[in-house]
């Protein structure tokens, strides 16, 4: 005998229903909400077997009006997840770290220090704006795909071109929706982040995905190298003036900053410029002699992605620099500079990504909200005298910024350009320039 699930919805008004089988006529099976019909029958399908399967309907070659799960999200930890997909298609593995920005997922895609690392949006409707050429924080995506809880299924934004979906598919991203966000997001915050494969290709079984997991490695990885440009250019855009917010950003002298390409987001380049600066931005190989050869006003030691101690030709870079002209360092930057002053730096459990995240300036007690995307970070016990903690984390306690006078440096470990995230933080871009006027 057969029992049946079936949902079928009609908005014809209850007093004028359509032709329907005389079932839907029977109070009993049909309740009305606002003009709507719905009908629940479900039945169940005994194979040869003897196993017993539900169904919505008992011809499964039938062509659905919705998509099916058709990828999986295999874990190292041996879970798995089964999505929807979205973007490319294929097998990719990455380390699984979560985002709880609102907004900005655009920004996030094209931000170079998501390289190797698969990026979970916490918040759960993703798409419905669209993306535009405008806001790109690179050239290219750098991440190795976006896992999301709702993908919007039309976009509603006067600057869109092009919907998300097209936008990945384009640049050979892999996506997947309609999965757990929430409980994932639970598990990397209890066991630390972990390296996952995301694949729709059925012939590779769960424990083929898992293996994959299990032997990629993204510690003491050198991801800069492949994030950084590869020749010295010139920089001189500026932040759009129907976006400017700062009233503080028109200066009236100039200074030359050589800005080391980590993996630097360009709203870092457009806060600089905005703020006078004629800025060079030269390979993160680039040698020391040659940026001191340029006599530059200031350095600055950009963002960039993985893990600061697989970076060694880096850390001795900036220990040639730093002292000779006035140094900034942003996320990377500010690890490599920790390192270059003998301090060291470590993994942390699950990191910092997001556009909310409170740290306090130690100097003067002011909370700022800020952007933040790093999954290492500074110990400061281990500095030297001399060196200053300057903004400390609210969440975690962890340092978010370091100052050493006598060398005329200063570092921060999140982003003061924001880009998705509160513009809060602008002000070191300011502080920044006052420590090349002081040296001037």
């Amino acid at each position: 005998m057969t029992n049946s699930l079936v949902f079928s919805f009609s908005t014809a008004s209850p007093s004028r229903p359509h032709s329907l089988p005389s079932v839907l006529h029977n109070p009993k099976n049909v309740r009305f909400y606002s003009g709507f019909k719905v009908l629940c029958r479900s039945y169940q399908i005994e194979n040869a077997d003897g196993f017993v399967s539900t169904s919505s309907d008992k011809n499964d070659s039938v062509v659905r009006p919705w998509k099916t799960s058709d990828a999986r999200l295999v874990l190292q930890d041996g879970s798995i997840w089964r999505a929807k997909s979205f973007g490319a298609l294929g097998t990719q593995v990455g380390e699984v770290v979560f985002n709880t920005s609102m907004t900005g997922y655009q920004e996030i895609l094209t931000d170079p220090s998501y390289s190797g690392q698969f990026v979970l949006m916490t918040n759960p409707h993703i798409g419905n704006t669209g993306v535009n050429p405008d806001d790109e924080e690179s050239s290219k995506c750098f991440l190795a795909g976006l896992v999301i809880r709702s993908l919007s299924i039309c976009t509603s934004n006067w600057r869109s071109t092009e919907s998300l979906v097209e936008y990945l598919t384009k640049r050979n991203i892999m996506g997947i929706y309609d999965v757990d966000t929430r409980a994932i997001t639970r598990r990397l915050r209890q066991d630390g982040s972990l390296i996952g494969v995301l694949s729709t290709e059925e012939s590779r079984s769960d424990k083929e995905l898992l293996e994959l997991s299990c032997n990629w490695k993204i510690v003491g990885v050198d991801l800069i190298s492949a994030a950084s440009c590869s020749a010295p250019y010139r920089w001189v855009d500026k932040t759009d003036l129907n976006w400017e917010f700062s009233s503080d950003s028109s200066v009236t002298r100039s200074f030359h900053v050589v800005a080391y390409d980590f993996g630097i987001k360009h709203n870092i380049l457009r806060r600089m410029a905005s703020y006078g600066c004629k800025i060079t931005v030269v390979p993160s190989s680039w040698p020391a002699s040659k940026t001191l050869n340029l006599k530059p006003d200031g350095v600055l030691f950009s963002n960039g992605p993985g893990d600061p101690s697989a970076v060694s030709y880096a850390v001795e870079t900036v220990k040639e620099i730093i002292g000779k002209v006035p140094v900034f360092g942003i996320c990377m930057g500010h690890q490599l500079i920790g390192q270059a002053l003998g301090g060291t730096t470590f993994k942390m459990k699950f990191g910092h990504h997001g556009g909310n995240h409170p740290v306090c300036n130690l100097r003067n007690g002011r909370v700022e909200i800020s952007a933040q995307n790093h999954n290492y970070a500074v110990d400061p016990t281990s500095l030297p005298n001399g060196v200053e903690m300057t903004h400390i984390n609210l969440n975690d306690k962890s340092c978010a910024g370091l100052a050493c006078p006598e060398l005329n440096l200063m570092t921060l470990q999140y982003h003061p350009e924001s880009s998705p995230g509160p513009h809060d933080s602008d002000q070191a871009f300011k502080d920044f320039i006052q420590l090349m006027e002081k040296t001037k």
